[in-house]
């Protein structure tokens, strides 16, 4: 599943740097998760990174976009060009 940013982010700028993926970026408004980069950090730690730093507690799992483990870590494998072991 990737995560989103609701409208309770309050620009703080924390979480952008902290995605391994670069998926975060500033919207119009707020920050905002490209989905198709989102792998909630699977691969890279063992929680979300930008939970982690959000000082609202405004970043949620996106219920348009459901994806098991297996498939976060697919996707990290082709984001970062390795491959399975």
């Amino acid at each position: 599943m990737a995560l989103m940013i609701t409208d309770e982010c309050i620009n703080c700028d924390v979480c952008e740097p902290e995605c391994p993926n670069n998926a975060i970026s500033q919207g119009e408004e707020i920050y905002v998760i490209d989905p198709d980069k989102c792998t909630e950090c699977v691969g890279h730690y063992d929680t979300p990174q930008c939970r982690e730093v959000c000082p609202v507690d405004c970043i949620p799992v996106n219920p348009d976009h459901e994806e098991t483990q297996d498939q976060l870590m697919e996707k990290f494998l082709r984001l970062t060009g390795q491959k399975a072991a």
